[in-house]
């Protein structure tokens, strides 16, 4: 069995590697060649929780699972929200094969499923972003969406002024060539936005219906349970929404579940998953006025096809470490 580390993650998924495994598996997912069920949770005091996640890849012969806490309210403590592990085994005899670290796998893999939905989704020449919050998933987020779209503006806002100028300064350093601003609000971060992201721990609303510009795309990534959401009920109502998986959806997307409940939505206001875009079986963006929303919830094939793809290069490259079990 091989052990991949936090920082081997980073070494050897790239995001540009990763949208593209994304946009495979997800297809796999839609088209009956990747199975999974719905993530377990159990609730843990202090507002955490603990979640098992288990899926199998037909075509790489992998099963496996993604053990993974979150627990919102570690970022005023100086830690991580998100930590994990994904344990990989053989699918035709069971053996334990790796274990990778799961903390660095979702900050990627989540970003660049967000760059497969936007690629699909957003218009061609989407060149200002909004990014509503500062975490992890901003930096990702801000990473992937740069490789699929020509950004040329980013604001981002943080109700933590002081986070929302640190994510301005460091980003600014490090791509040079972009303008990034600091808002005052999620109103004025969104104005004229092309592309938004809602990455936050919100489980109430932090985008309005009416500050939306037409022909915007919304990737809303943040709230994972059913009575959680980031989005106000006329963000989803005015909005054509596709999502990662509708069993998932149906199941944990309070964005969807509570709109369904107060009646503005129906059940068939999913217009399909990303997976069934991709294979032509759904119908994609048909205006340059439309707007458009992914609902991302994290799915369990995403994380086996990363740790998958990690430990196929771990083994080219000769990293991690192999124990006996």
């Amino acid at each position: 069995m091989i052990i991949i580390d936090r920082n081997e993650v980073f070494e050897l998924l790239s995001m540009e590697s990763c949208i593209t495994l994304m946009e495979d598996v997800l297809t796999d997912l839609s088209s009956g060649q990747a199975e999974q069920q719905l993530r377990s949770v159990v609730p843990v005091r202090q507002g955490g929780l603990m979640g098992l996640m288990p899926a199998y890849l037909v075509r790489q012969e992998v099963v496996g699972a993604k053990l993974i806490s979150v627990f919102p309210h570690n970022h005023d403590r100086g830690l991580p929200s998100h930590q994990g592990v994904i344990a990989l085994f053989d699918a035709e005899n069971g053996a334990m094969n790796a274990i990778v670290d799961g903390r660095r796998v979702t900050a990627i893999r989540t970003a660049a499923v967000s760059a497969a939905a936007t690629k699909l989704l957003a218009r061609a020449d989407s060149r200002t972003l909004a990014l509503i919050g500062t975490g992890e998933q901003a930096r990702s987020h801000l990473e992937a969406l740069l490789l699929v779209c020509p950004i040329k503006l980013v604001r981002v806002w943080s109700p933590n002024t002081a986070h929302a100028f640190k994510f301005q300064s460091e980003m600014s350093a490090l791509y040079p060539d972009l303008t990034i601003a600091a808002a005052d609000s999620a109103k004025q971060a969104v104005a004229d936005a092309d592309i938004i992201c809602t990455i936050t721990s919100s489980t109430v609303p932090v985008l309005q219906g009416k500050w939306i510009p037409e022909g915007a795309h919304i990737n809303a990534v943040g709230a994972c349970r059913a009575q959680d959401r980031e989005l106000a009920t006329d963000v989803v109502e005015k909005a054509k929404l596709y999502v990662d998986r509708r069993e998932s959806a149906l199941n944990e997307a309070g964005d969807y579940l509570i709109p369904l409940q107060e009646g503005a939505i129906n059940s068939e206001h999913i217009v399909g998953e990303i997976g069934e875009v991709l294979l032509g079986h759904a119908p994609g963006r048909a205006s340059d006025k439309e707007i458009t929303l992914f609902k991302s919830l994290g799915l369990a094939v995403e994380d086996l096809a990363a740790a998958a793809y990690i430990v196929e290069q771990a083994k080219l490259q000769g990293k991690g470490i192999t124990i006996a079990i």
